[in-house]
């Protein structure tokens, strides 16, 4: 498993814009500059981040980029997966056939079983955190984080 670069510099611009005077947002060469990234790079996931309603773009000399909804609305599965998808989803099978039309194990996978709780898991820790959740020091967010978890493990043991 991987994080992309997409998905780790998009979730780090999020954080900034949303820390930004919301007046006036943050411009490609100021993120660029603010994460060490080329502005083409920081453009393209810009881009993204617009189209899928996470970001706006303020117009004019000074124009920027601002959250479309408050930080506390954003939920970091939502970018994630508008960032660079899901790791397992219903046609990951179908794109791993081998040479056969049909996977040789499409009626009984355990690995199936495996990817479907890994997802299971992401999605169930991802989809409690918002971009606000992420806007505090580290020790605060992997407290927060361990919060989710536990709740998570008391739920599966119910």
């Amino acid at each position: 498993m991987k994080i992309t670069s997409s998905e780790e510099y998009g979730i780090r611009m999020l954080i900034r814009i949303a820390s930004a005077n919301p007046a006036e947002g943050l411009s490609i060469p100021q993120l660029s500059e603010a994460e060490g990234l080329s502005e083409p790079h920081v453009a393209k996931i810009c881009r993204t981040l617009r189209m899928e309603g996470f970001i706006n773009s303020t117009p004019g000399y000074k124009g920027g980029y601002v959250l479309a909804k408050p930080a506390d609305q954003i939920i970091v599965n939502d970018v994630l997966k508008a960032l660079g998808g899901t790791l397992f989803d219903k046609e990951f099978c179908e794109l791993h056939t081998g040479i056969g039309r049909l996977c040789t194990n499409s009626i009984d996978c355990s690995t199936r079983s495996l990817w479907r709780m890994v997802q299971y898991t992401l999605d169930n820790l991802l989809n409690r955190l918002t971009l606000s959740d992420l806007m505090v020091k580290e020790k605060e967010v992997e407290l927060k984080l361990e919060a989710v978890l536990q709740r998570n493990m008391e739920e599966l043991t119910k």
